[in-house]
Formats: C-alpha cells, sequence, structure tokens
C-alpha cells in the first residue's frame, strides 16, 4: 500500500486524523508473506528426499534387498497418488484451485517414485526385456493422465520429457543440443515431429479449453525443440540453397506470430525466435566462401546490429501494450 497518497491528501484535510493513523497502523501491522519461501522449502524437500533414498539404496542395496525396494518405492508412490486423489476438486479442463501447499509436492513426489519403480523394474529384473519402448511409454501415460487429473505443471514437463525419450529425443535444457546425435535423419526427425506435436498441443490447450495454462508450458517446448531440429536440418536432412532454411524459420515464425497470441503477446517467445534465426544466419555466413575475414566480421557484426536492433524494438512493443 502507498501510503504517501494518504499522506499527501491528509495534508489537504481530505483525510482525518482517526482515519490516517488507522492506515499508518495498518502498514505497520501488516503481514509478511511466506508464500514463496514455503514452495521453495517443500521444492527442496521433495528433491532431498528423492536423493536421499536413491543414496540410502546405493549404500545398503546388499543389506535392504531390491525387493525391499521396490516395495518401498512402490508404497511412498502409491501414498502420494491416494493423497493426493482424496484431496483433489473435482476434475475440471479448467485450472483448479490447490487444495493445500502439500498437494502439488506430493503430486510431484508420487510420480517421481513411479518413474524410479518402473525404472528399476526395467534395471533389475528386465521386466520389458527388450521392448525398451515399453519402459518409457508406460510412465508417459501415467505422468501424462496426472499432470490433467491433478493439474500440475511440473508433472506435463516429466511427461513431455517422457515423450521426447519414447520418441528418441533428449529435451532437457542441458542436452538439448550436447546429448542428442542430430547427424542421425532419425532424430531429426524426431525433433521435428515433437516439436510441432507440442506446438500443436498448445493450440488445442488453448481453443478447446482443455487446461488452457498448460499453453505456454507446450509452446516453450515445441519451440525450443522446433528450432533446434531445424537447425540440425541444415547440416543432416537438406543443404537448400542459401537461406533455405532461414526463409523456413521465419515463416514458421510469422505463422506462430500470425496464429498464436501467446507467442505474439510475449517477448520471451518473440526474442527466442529472433536468436534462433540469428544463430542459423551465422551459421550460414560461416559455411559460405567469401574470401576476406574483413567481410565475416562486416556481415557479423551487421546481423548483431540486426539483432540488437530486433531486440529493441519487441522490447518497446511490450512496453507499450
Amino acid at each position: 500500500m502507498n501510503t504517501r497518497i494518504f499522506e499527501n491528501l491528509f495534508d489537504e484535510g481530505l483525510v482525518s486524523q482517526e482515519s490516517m493513523n488507522k492506515i499508518r497502523a495498518a502498514e505497520t501491522s501488516k503481514l509478511f508473506p511466506v508464500a514463496w519461501e514455503l514452495r521453495t522449502i517443500l521444492y527442496l524437500g521433495v528433491l532431498l528426499l528423492s536423493s536421499g533414498l536413491g543414496i540410502l539404496i546405493y549404500k545398503h542395496i546388499d543389506t535392504i534387498g531390491h525387493m525391499a525396494i521396490i516395495a518401498l518405492i512402490a508404497a511412498i508412490s502409491l501414498g502420494c497418488f491416494i493423497y493426493a486423489a482424496k484431496k483433489k476438486p473435482a476434475f475440471t479442463w479448467q485450472k483448479m484451485r490447490t487444495p493445500s501447499v502439500l498437494y502439488d509436492y506430493l503430486v510431484l513426489l508420487g510420480c517421481l517414485t513411479f518413474v524410479s519403480f518402473v525404472t528399476y523394474l526395467q534395471a533389475q529384473y528386465n521386466v520389458f526385456g527388450t521392448l525398451y519402448g515399453t519402459a518409457t511409454f508406460i510412465p508417459l501415460i501415467v505422468l501424462t493422465f496426472s499432470a490433467y487429473y491433478f493439474d500440475h505443471l511440473g508433472v506435463l514437463c516429466m511427461a513431455i520429457t517422457n515423450l521426447a525419450a519414447w520418441m528418441g529425443v533428449n529435451v532437457t535444457p542441458r542436452y538439448l543440443i550436447t546429448a542428442n546425435d542430430f547427424s542421425s535423419e532419425r532424430i531429426v526427425y524426431a525433433g521435428l515431429l515433437l516439436g510441432l506435436i507440442c506446438i500443436g498441443m498448445s493450440w488445442l490447450s488453448k481453443h478447446k479449453q482443455w487446461k488452457a495454462h498448460f499453453e505456454f508450458t507446450y509452446m516453450n517446448f515445441g519451440v525450443h525443440v522446433l528450432y533446434v531440429s531445424m537447425i540440425a536440418a541444415h547440416f543432416t536432412l537438406l543443404r537448400w540453397p542459401f537461406f533455405g532454411w532461414v526463409l523456413m524459420m521465419g515463416a514458421v515464425s510469422y505463422l506462430l506470430y500470425r496464429f498464436f497470441p501467446v507467442v505474439r503477446n510475449s517477448a520471451y517467445f518473440l526474442v527466442v525466435m529472433a536468436l534462433y534465426i540469428y544463430v542459423q544466419l551465422i551459421i550460414i555466413i560461416t559455411e559460405t566462401n567469401i574470401g576476406d575475414i574483413g567481410g565475416y566480421l562486416f556481415i557479423c557484426l551487421l546481423l548483431t546490429g540486426l539483432l540488437i536492433y530486433a531486440l529493441v524494438t519487441i522490447n518497446r512493443k511490450m512496453k507499450k501494450k
């Protein structure tokens, strides 16, 4: 609350002394919100619990036994899901109100331990044999269902990552570029398809009102995976003459800007698309036989200047909104 306005009104005689005293008392005695601090502690608690269980199992695997460990993981996962199912409000395609602070974190813990459960079964007992796709497809179904049923963005991110693993693409931020073999045409095609699927799900979320607040998350994954895959396709699939893939990126960027308000109204997506196009242009320039280092530097500086101009323009546009 801005008390300066009330101070000015008090000086002008428009606010009484008694009212001013109440305003000052309310300002000095207002509560300090600790919601984010509490959420951070709970997130850390989930991570520490998961890590602690992993370390405990690793150090005492011989004395505990594999079946006991599997039973413990299954019990934790099942307990979390039972608690969440009892506490959750009635299902709706709109954003649900979280019944308690603990609810979100137990849903997340239940999903994490379920993935650990399936992975442990496959690693220790080879339950699915050589059907490795099944070992990722089952968690994919459970995570996707849980994300929608419990209305959990964190679990949705896990489901998308699991979908990528099932398709053979690694989409975690650290490994998106470094761990994927983009010299493989199959991986590039899978990346392009995954990006389009995520963008399509973003559209469905918004226009069908199927958890419309999932729109941004789907689009975030889709844009990054699609653009990285298009850059990789330049080397692997088809070396179009000159600026072919840049034109493709430009066309995709226009379509996203034209038909997706979440992109059009977000400086984040506009900046990301501009940066990917800039990277693709730099790659093409370095492959072009200009024959003069001065020419390379001039073109790179020109492109950098255009990028800065685009970013400044985007910033001004967002401020006007």
